[in-house]
């Protein structure tokens, strides 16, 4: 960050800006800290606050009575009541000060930033035009564009744009697997950009940067940082149904700033209020190589539950795996729970042992899934973890046991959306195999039809 010497603060001020944390996590001395809250540059608030309802998390927003607890402590010498919702992140208790800082330390405008020399379709240069004018207005904007359109190559002139500004830009996805598989693809779009990454296990969370990339958690440790936030797969598991995680970008972004929300599957409830117009929204209903958008295919397997206690797989299930062994293709195998996951990676394994699982808990769920993207590993039994942010060029993919509610609309059109995505590869196979229909799997199948449709009628496919 370029700080001119008229401006220029302490070290402090510089490592704490666009951050608010409890007093103790600051790893300066306690008096240099009560020195710059003396002199206003920094200021000092509650970790909790006493309202009508009980008590509220600052930092998390929480006002939930049932998520908070007491402790006998330590550093008060009374009982202090604490918030169990942001734990994992450190206690924020009744004597907690949050710190955060008063002045505004400017960015350094960068010239020319981007160094992406591809180049977006017709309806791509359409949306990211929607999107620079939305971050030059400092507006809110929804981009739906169907999953494989290219929304982040569309996001590319945008924040071209707010960089050349010298503002400062933050893309946060509720799923750490996303901001893996971004932070190589915007470090070498924007190599001369300062870029940093947060998740639970990077060293450089809480760094500020003129491009930060993070998930939604940890958004909790941001406030007023962002002249332009983006939420990547807005409609995504946690952030779809955790207040928490608005709350955290609401408090991440300046006053005036721009909000982008990029998904493939908006709820039912934005797309009627982009169909009644109440909400600002360009869609993108095909893919960047112009190519239709793969259509599941529902294939009744019985009742596999039943089968895979007694150590058996369906024999349809097992003939789709076969077939993709035999042709070298590489694919996913989606499975509702850990414990069948566990039992299903089982018994591939006896048709062929480098086929492996992964789940949320698996400690070694990066490992694998790099071996996958570099086709060391023919195929990946997952759960929805998986479901979005993995690109693999050729592949196609499986649902075993599709009628389990966790596998909603928008779970089963983001997992067709794996197939298809390369432009050399614009085919493949979309399987749903289950033990009944349900709503949400002739949804998921609709809606892809009715985009393939909307495409076509707008003259975006390929003739």
């Amino acid at each position: 960050m370029y700080i001119p010497p008229s401006t220029a603060a302490s070290p402090l001020v510089v490592w704490l800006n666009g951050q608010r944390l409890p007093r103790e996590q600051l790893p300066f001395p306690d008096g240099e800290v009560a020195a710059a809250i003396q002199t206003g540059s920094l200021c000092e608030q509650p970790g909790l606050i006493n309202t009508a309802r009980g008590w509220r998390c600052v930092r998390c927003g929480n006002d939930d009575r049932r998520l908070f607890a007491s402790f006998p402590c330590a550093r008060c010498g009374a009982d202090c009541a604490y918030c169990r919702k942001c734990l994992v992140m450190g206690r924020i208790s009744t004597c907690t000060r949050l710190v955060h800082v008063t002045m505004p330390l400017p960015s350094e405008p960068h010239e020319a930033p981007l160094s992406w020399d591809g180049e977006l379709s017709a309806a791509q240069a359409e949306a990211a035009q929607a999107v620079r004018q939305a971050v030059l207005d400092r507006s809110e904007l929804l981009v739906w564009a169907v999953c494989g359109a290219g929304k982040t190559e569309m996001l590319f002139p945008a924040i071209a744009a707010a960089l050349e500004e010298g503002w400062r830009v933050g893309l946060a996805t509720p799923r750490v697997d996303v901001v893996r598989e971004l932070a190589p693809r915007f470090r070498q779009a924007f190599p001369r950009v300062s870029l940093a990454v947060w998740h639970g296990g990077s060293d450089e969370r809480g760094r500020i940067a003129s491009l930060v990339l993070s998930t939604t958690h940890q958004l909790l440790r941001a406030y007023r940082a962002f002249d332009v936030m983006i939420v990547d797969e807005v409609d995504a598991f946690p952030y779809s149904v955790e207040p928490m995680l608005e709350y955290a970008v609401s408090q991440a972004r300046k006053e005036r700033s721009s909000l982008i929300y990029l998904t493939a599957t908006p709820s039912r409830a934005w797309q009627r209020d982009i169909a009644r117009g109440k909400r600002n929204a360009v869609v993108i209903p095909a893919r960047y190589h112009g190519h239709p958008l793969p259509v599941p295919v529902l294939e009744w397997c019985g009742n596999w539950r039943k089968q895979l206690e007694r150590g058996r797989l369906p024999e349809n299930v097992l003939a789709w795996v076969r077939h993709r062994l035999e042709q070298r293709k590489q694919a996913f195998l989606f499975v509702p729970h850990i414990d069948e996951l566990e039992a299903v990676t089982r018994l591939l394994q006896r048709v062929n042992p480098r086929i492996v699982g992964v789940h949320a808990e698996a400690p070694d769920r990066a490992e694998h899934v790099q071996a996958f993207r570099d086709g060391r590993v023919p195929l990946l039994v997952t759960t929805t973890i998986l479901e979005r942010g993995v690109t693999v060029p050729n592949i196609d993919v499986a649902v075993l046991g599709a009628e389990d509610r966790i596998f909603t609309e928008s779970a089963l059109v983001q997992i067709a959306g794996r197939v298809g995505r390369h432009a050399a590869f614009p085919d493949g196979d979309v399987r749903f195999f289950h033990h009944g229909k349900t709503n949400e799997m002739v949804r998921a199948r609709r809606h892809i039809l009715r985009m393939n449709e909307e495409a076509r009628k707008r003259g975006l496919l390929r003739r």
